[in-house]
């Protein structure tokens, strides 16, 4: 009989399902009424901050994050809380100085995150180093993330050598973290194989429904040797979210692979979160469209979001029926820019450079920042080395960055804490506006103002039980 080897889920529902299907826009008080069953069920993991959380917590939804996270610990005492992390861009869009790193890590674990899920968008380890030892010393677990694209540069080969590099770095597991749904069944079980036979800590498998496929890769995945999968919550599943869990659960039951988790607890949270579903789908904020497998990512090898969006500039530029152009430029990009995977931020850059290639009728006539800053090498090194004289033609005269980015920066979180003093109330405030200054400032003076008018009203009271 085949050996015993329970599988371990770690549940996106208050992370990654959410932010894939309604832009993150679930509020903290949207979860607490079903934190206590999600912390009963027995989850490896809550992946429930980091990501998008952060930037849609300050932006839209008024919360402050570090509040959240702190309300979810509480509420969760019993299961390991997970959170995503761009590397040295940590939250923001930019690189930012190693001691800002060091300290966000060090008051998000302070905060209640047990497991930081790190990568970086070019699967450049210079850029994840400080990060995976942040994380360590504050005896969190560094859980590494590859970036799963495809290409032909991106071999099973490519992917064992990662792999090697991320465990001798310190990582506590590996995550094959293949947000743009370009998986496959059988190339996944190939993929777990080979990276499980060429290192020896957990391996983790994350991918999306977009392409309809997502529940075939776990299992193959699972089958190959994979120890961890990502689930959501079926009413916020499928479509650009998760394989739902219940419907994997119940795949393994009784199998050498049973995942030992309640499917009757479970159907109680599906409950709950259909409720939110309905509430979602009125509102216009779930779109069904985002529900539909759409093997486009597949044919094309962009993810989903990318498409969208260079359809959305098409648009704009009154240029729509050249989207086939578009979509035969965006590889010859990619090759030219030293095939980086396409997430974000390169997705976006390589994406937007495409269509100005095509728009203007002659290839990099226009350049943006963005495209200039990664042939340069400001966020890092590609996956394959840039032509040189390609990188001249794009950057000039301008030297390129061949170093670690942020071996450029100057320490500068007492610099960003002598910019705000007003507003800090903790000490985790600025780290908020280190990644988000406007965004977070706007914030801070509204939560001002709810206080001063919590406090007015208070005193209006005191004066009419007790007048002077």
């Amino acid at each position: 009989m085949a050996q015993k080897k329970k599988i371990l889920v770690t549940e996106t529902v208050l992370r990654d399902a959410h932010q894939s299907l309604i832009a993150t826009r679930m509020s903290t008080e949207e979860m607490l009424p079903i934190l206590d069953k999600l912390d009963k069920v027995g989850f490896h993991s809550l992946e429930c901050w980091g990501g998008a959380t952060f930037d849609a917590c300050l932006r839209f939804l008024n919360e402050d994050p570090w509040d959240r996270l702190r309300t979810i610990r509480q509420k969760c005492p019993n299961t390991k809380l997970q959170m995503l992390f761009r590397g040295q861009n940590m939250l923001g869009y930019r690189h930012y100085a190693d001691d800002v790193l060091e300290y966000f890590v060090q008051r998000s674990v302070a905060n209640g995150i047990d497991i930081i899920r790190i990568f970086d968008a070019l699967n450049d380890l210079k850029n994840l180093e400080v990060a995976i030892k942040a994380a360590k010393k504050e005896k969190a677990h560094a859980q590494v993330a590859i970036s799963y694209t495809t290409g032909p540069v991106f071999t099973n080969e490519y992917y064992i050598d990662y792999a090697k590099r991320i465990e001798e770095a310190g990582a506590d597991s590996i995550c094959i973290k293949d947000m743009a749904a370009l998986l496959t069944p059988y190339h996944t079980a190939e993929l777990v194989k080979a990276i499980k036979s060429a290192v020896s800590i957990p391996v983790q498998l994350h991918t999306h429904y977009t392409s309809g496929l997502a529940s075939m890769c776990l299992l193959k995945g699972i089958e190959a040797g994979a120890d961890m999968v990502d689930t959501a919550m079926s009413p916020l599943a499928l479509g650009t979210s998760h394989a739902p869990t219940e419907s994997m659960v119940a795949a393994l039951q009784g199998t050498e692979y049973d995942t030992g988790l309640d499917l009757v607890l479970l159907n109680e949270i599906r409950d709950y979160f259909m409720t939110l579903r309905k509430k979602y789908l009125d509102s216009g904020l779930l779109d069904p469209k985002m529900l539909a497998a759409d093997a486009n990512a597949l044919i094309y090898q962009v993810p989903g979001g990318m498409l969208s969006n260079l359809l959305s500039q098409l648009k704009q530029a009154g240029k729509e029926d050249q989207l086939e152009e578009v979509l035969r430029e965006v590889p010859r990009v990619r090759e030219d820019s030293g095939y980086p995977p396409l997430v974000t931020p390169t997705s976006q850059i390589v994406g937007t450079q495409a269509v100005f290639n095509v728009i203007t009728g002659e290839r990099y006539k226009m350049c943006t920042n963005e495209f200039k800053g990664l042939v340069g090498g400001k966020y890092g090194t590609t996956p394959m080395p840039i032509d040189p004289e390609f990188r001249k033609k794009i950057i000039g005269d301008e030297p390129a960055i061949d170093c670690r980015p942020a071996d450029l920066l100057e320490p500068e979180l007492e610099k960003l804490r002598a910019e705000i003093p007003e507003w800090i109330e903790q000490e985790e405030d600025v780290l908020s506006y280190a990644q988000f200054p406007k965004v977070a400032v706007d914030f801070f003076k509204k939560r001002r103002d709810a206080k001063y008018k919590i406090d007015s009203a208070h005193v209006d009271m005191e004066q009419k039980v007790h007048p002077v």
